[in-house]
């Protein structure tokens, strides 16, 4: 059953509703909406006690999760190899614990460092739940940015995107003036990627990041908040919506993340509890 959002009535595991504010195109009214964000939780990986990898992914079928990252990295040959499988709860995420007859793992396969999360990721060489998450050690400057704005931006976005015109691969991060005016975006084939190169290219100009907002064509996960944050960007706005953690670490930092409504508009999103 669907609600009035098109979105499934109920929540499904690994995902959580939230509430948020429309503000539509202009010949239509504002509202409160309902959506469903997913979870986004650190997850550990372990094989026989050692920690293969820390993933940032939402919390649902996690078994097969651990079973289909052993096999497909190679550490194990196939699903007949592990003797055991356990998933925890972790007071900092969860833990996908495999263990497997030693005769049976592929040592090769097992990197000098841990196996990091890949372009959709952003995590680097995190070995345990407590480093795969960074809190905001402060609040940005708040800035306000109209829907109207948000929305000229987004539609003056492709203008910036030479390389995605190309190749329709890539995502983009473009730097706005609060009137919605782009003034600088980079592309790369990692939305996160293309927020460091765009927070540097602000930096080597010297163009403050707090006197402006930044759209992004892609979907809003927790380290682009991070990097946000960080930067001291007060605003972020993605093509796709939210997970409910990238929620709480902008509330955190007092940044507002806002998203573009598929019926139209642009949706600033409340924090889930």
């Amino acid at each position: 059953m669907m609600d009035g959002n098109g979105l499934l009535a109920g929540v499904p595991a690994g995902s959580v509703r939230v509430s948020g504010w429309l503000s539509p195109p202009a010949d239509a009214p504002e509202g409160a909406v309902d959506w469903l964000v997913p979870e986004e939780v650190p997850v550990a990986i372990t094989l026989n006690g050692s920690t293969l990898a820390v993933m940032m992914a939402t919390p649902a079928d996690l078994e097969d999760f651990g079973i289909g990252f052993a096999v497909a990295e190679g550490v194990l040959a196939d699903v007949a190899a592990i003797e055991d499988i356990a998933v925890l709860d972790d007071c900092n995420g969860m833990v996908v614990h495999l263990s497997a007859a030693p005769s049976r793992v592929r040592e090769e396969a097992i990197r000098s460092r841990t196996l990091a999360g890949r372009s959709g990721c952003g995590l680097c060489g995190v070995d345990s739940l407590d480093g795969a998450v960074r809190w905001p050690g402060q609040q940005v400057r708040p800035l306000t940015v109209t829907a109207q704005a948000v929305q000229r931006a987004l539609a003056l976005l492709p203008e910036y995107q030479p390389m995605n015109r190309l190749n329709r691969s890539v995502h983009a991060a473009a730097w706005c003036q609060p009137d919605g005016t782009v003034m600088l975006a980079r592309e790369d084939v990692g939305r996160h990627n293309a927020l460091d190169k765009l927070i540097g290219a602000l930096l080597r100009a010297g163009i403050s990041p707090a006197d402006g907002f930044v759209v992004m064509t892609s979907r809003c996960s927790f380290e682009l908040v991070q990097k946000a944050a960080a930067a001291g960007i007060p605003v972020l706005a993605t093509l796709s919506a939210p997970t409910a953690l990238a929620l709480r670490l902008a509330d955190a930092a007092g940044l507002t993340v806002l998203s573009a409504h598929r019926g139209g508009g642009v949706v600033r999103f409340n924090t889930p509890a």
